[in-house]
């Protein structure tokens, strides 16, 4: 059982980094809180008391959604719900969408936030990987010396290791900002030990932008659940940049990424995993982006 002294809500960064401070070393930040209780049950044994829960999910600052035609800036406690219901939010980051049907069930992506994702830094966080395909910032801000302070960073040096972040004791997630994608043709692939509420033995996120020719202009892939940190398979977006999908192609990218894997369980079975979602992730991100008929077709045939 989980137990608190007092569950805060603040309606300001300023509220919100006073209560911090009166309960310095004894509070926990929440938002939408979904993964408070599994966290107060992993490895403990009895109850857990926090002296403070402190809702950040009503500061209006982690609450702003701005969307335009290259940039994207999201408050840390959006829902992940909003990436679906959002239409502007939606065509702007087409990969979270993908993401965001396969994230838990409705009640929880009605309540999980994209920042509380990103804070638990878990190997398998769904977020991480299409928000690094989005070239993704984090914003952090803390109250020093009397005045709010804010600090940005990649969000691939903010997540540095399981459970481990660049966030200092007295700092907030605030925001995300990233690279608007329109007309990108996107897919999230993710795989589990179970069918339903999974969380990922290995997910994709893959992003695609073809050229009047049909080439390959741009293309953004990223990988979580087969290392330490989620990161862009920048090899494979590099070989196949510029050029044209065939499967030999594709194939050939796929094969550069098996290396990557350094899981401390199922080396094996996460290589063949990535092989085939790497391929079969961008038929079907090249299939959205307008791709020709027969090479995505025999692309998606031979991974189904």
């Amino acid at each position: 059982m989980l137990y608190c002294d007092a569950y805060l809500t603040p309606r300001s960064l300023a509220d919100a980094f006073t209560a911090m401070a009166e309960y310095r070393g004894r509070y926990r930040l929440v938002a939408g809180a979904t993964d408070t209780l599994p966290w107060a049950r992993a490895g403990r044994a009895g109850d857990v008391a926090i002296p403070a829960l402190i809702d950040v999910s009503a500061i209006p600052e982690l609450r702003e959604r701005r969307v335009d035609a290259t940039r994207v800036r999201i408050g840390a406690a959006t829902p992940m719900q909003r990436f679906l219901d959002d239409g502007d939010l939606a065509r702007a980051m087409p990969v979270m969408a993908r993401c965001a049907v396969w994230f838990a069930d409705d009640q929880i992506r009605a309540a999980a936030t994209v920042g509380g994702n990103l804070v638990n830094a878990s190997p398998a966080a769904d977020a991480t990987p299409p928000l690094l395909a989005h070239d993704a910032q984090v914003e952090l801000a803390c109250a020093r010396e009397g005045k709010i302070t804010r600090r940005r960073m990649a969000l691939g040096d903010f997540v540095r290791g399981p459970g481990k972040t660049a966030l200092e004791a007295d700092e907030i997630l605030l925001a995300i900002e990233c690279a608007a994608l329109p007309g990108y043709g996107a897919e999230f692939e993710k795989v589990g030990h179970r069918r339903s509420l999974v969380i990922a033995t290995v997910c994709l996120a893959a992003v695609v932008r073809l050229d009047a020719a049909h080439a390959i202009a741009d293309l953004r892939l990223a990988v979580g659940g087969v290392g330490p940190v989620p990161c862009r398979l920048h090899e494979s977006e590099n070989f196949l940049r510029g050029g044209a999908a065939t499967l030999a192609r594709l194939e050939e990218a796929a094969h550069m990424t098996v290396g990557l894997v350094q899981s401390r369980t199922r080396h094996d079975y996460r290589r063949d995993v990535l092989h085939g979602f790497v391929v079969r992730g961008l038929a079907s991100a090249l299939r959205r982006a307008g791709g020709a008929s027969p090479p995505v077709g025999e692309l998606e045939a031979s991974h189904a």
